[in-house]
């Protein structure tokens, strides 16, 4: 097994540039952090000048804005609206299209996607990569369209700096500290020894990467030091929420009068599972032209939260909200277990946060645990 000094090294902000750089000469379409809309995004980054450099965010139930650091860090902020699902599950993919030539309908060959490279992917972000790739690469069927984003992406993971409001990943066991599954993992250091980046080198894909770009090895004591930053962002995250228990808990209380309770506040808008990085629900539609030349089948990301997305002859299976509500959570806490063996949370918490009543998961879990009690 490799020593921490053998995969372990130090880039400096130019190296860090040199890292983005040289992501492209291998061609891969390099997306990071930027600053778009008044919110982190996910964008295309060709140099550091692209990340936002000095930027926080702060967050709380329902409620989001960017803040200026007193720092020049590139990695300051916890999560913003957008995962890195947008790039692997698209909201819109067009399956198929045909336009009459003559008398017959033609399909246009499928491009190919591009070869992708994710900047600053934290390790709850990590986490929920892996959860759709159970979902679409495990078992029995596997989904092309996700298999073929997600073959060749080269992923740069980011231990967490700091902790948002609404995060509660140390209590999913999800985070902050980036496990596996990266080619490449940061830790940003701001001292008054300079901006540095501690490097770990996850594959050897990664380690090729790198090889390209000027870089030194680690030092013990620069190890530590990201090790405590790591420390001090689990020791303060803004939420927790016990785990262990969920499975059962719920399940044993699908008709607590907590459900009704959350219904009369929930709009049934289905923000929380647009922003979740794991919810993987879509509905397929067709449309074509008024002068019927073209037809296009596509799929879209949908919500168990609105009333068609569970309609069947006869009428929708869940008509409330209460229904509604208690699906996706149940689903996303519990069951998600009996499907893909882990739970399908890994405590980002932009559920809490783009929620415009401000509904709090760890609460409404906390309430019905402690209605048991009663």
């Amino acid at each position: 097994m490799p020593s921490d000094t053998d995969r372990n090294f130090i880039l400096t902000l130019d190296g860090l540039g040199g890292l983005l750089e040289a992501l492209g000469r291998h061609g891969y379409r390099v997306i990071g952090p930027t600053v778009r809309d008044g919110v982190i995004a996910y964008g295309d980054v060709s140099s550091i000048k692209d990340l936002p450099r000095g930027w926080s965010d702060e967050q709380t139930g329902g409620r989001y804005r960017l803040v200026r650091r007193e720092d020049d860090a590139l990695f300051g902020y916890a999560v913003g609206p957008q995962s890195w699902k947008q790039f692997l599950h698209p909201p819109v993919l067009p399956l198929w299209h045909a336009a009459r030539a003559g008398s017959a309908a033609q399909a246009p060959a499928d491009s190919p996607p591009p070869r992708f490279a994710f900047i600053g992917v934290r390790a709850c972000e990590l986490h929920a990569i892996a959860i759709q790739d159970r979902v679409f690469l495990g078992g029995g069927y596997v989904d092309p369209h996700y298999r073929a984003r997600r073959q060749d992406a080269f992923i740069v993971a980011l231990n967490c700096g700091v902790a948002a409001g609404t995060c509660f990943c140390a209590s999913m066991k999800t985070g902050p500290k980036v496990p596996a599954g990266f080619d490449l993992a940061l830790t940003e250091l701001l001292s008054s020894k300079g901006h540095i980046f501690l490097v770990e080198v996850g594959t050897e894909t990664g380690r090729t990467v790198l090889s390209g770009v000027p870089q030194r090895a680690a030092t013990a004591e620069e190890i530590a030091e990201a090790q405590a930053i790591v420390a001090h962002t689990a020791a303060n995250m803004g939420r927790t929420m016990r785990s262990d228990d969920l499975h059962d808990l719920l399940l044993r209380n699908l008709e607590h009068p907590r459900w009704k309770d959350v219904a009369e506040r929930c709009l049934s808008c289905g923000n929380c599972t647009m922003v979740c990085p794991t919810c993987f629900c879509t509905s397929v539609t067709d449309s074509s032209d008024l002068a019927g030349l073209e037809a296009t089948r596509s799929r879209r990301w949908d919500s168990c939260f609105t009333t068609d997305f569970s309609y069947v002859h006869g009428g929708s299976v869940r008509q409330s909200t209460r229904s509604r509500y208690r699906q996706w959570m149940t689903h996303k806490l519990a069951t998600w277990h009996d499907q893909f063996d882990s739970s399908g949370c890994v405590g980002c918490g932009r559920c809490i946060t783009w929620c415009p009543v401000g509904i709090d998961i760890t609460e409404e879990v906390r309430a019905i645990r402690d209605g048991e009690r009663t």
